[in-house]
């Protein structure tokens, strides 16, 4: 390829085959390796990782965001989507579809004895908030504008926790 069509490129093809894994691990219930796929390519509004879940773990607390949307493609293994209070088996090519709202609380959980992989895809919106009805806590973010990959405001509170709305105004 040419500089043109190796810089095109760059900006707007990534391979999860070959992209660089990282391992997060907080036990005993969350394990994965992935990495984010979207961050250095001229994507604006889209976010995707690729993940990969060992035997009986899990890659996030049960949560649900008010503004963003997520899909995830099951490319490899199976495991269980725990959404809306049910466990809902799933396998290699099945397609989740998850609106905002507290109607589905969601995570993925691999419940085989082999690995789970799947792709990740949302959208990345400017201010978001998600809850996570397991803890009582609650995540409020606003990213930079100009770089959505910079975050601008990022609050983690329990419910109760709150201020009076003049507290330290003069």
């Amino acid at each position: 390829m040419n500089d043109a069509a190796q810089a095109l490129a760059q900006r707007l093809i990534r391979n999860f085959n070959t992209a660089k894994m990282d391992q997060f691990v907080r036990p005993p219930l969350y394990e994965t390796h992935g990495t984010p796929l979207a961050l250095g390519t001229a994507a604006q509004r889209l976010g995707a990782s690729i993940d990969t879940l060992p035997p009986g773990k899990r890659g996030c607390p049960y949560h649900f965001h008010h503004a963003e949307e997520e899909m995830f493609i099951v490319l490899e293994g199976s495991g269980t989507l725990r959404v809306a209070g049910e466990m809902l088996p799933l396998v290699a090519g099945d397609v989740v579809f998850i609106p905002p709202g507290p109607e589905y609380p969601h995570h993925i959980i691999n419940t085989s004895q082999a690995p789970l992989k799947y792709l990740s895809i949302s959208t990345c919106e400017p201010i978001e908030v998600c809850e996570y009805p397991d803890s009582g806590k609650y995540n409020v973010s606003v990213d930079e504008p100009a770089d959505p990959t910079k975050r601008r405001f990022r609050a983690i509170q329990r419910s109760g926790s709150t201020l009076d709305y003049w507290d330290g105004e003069a």
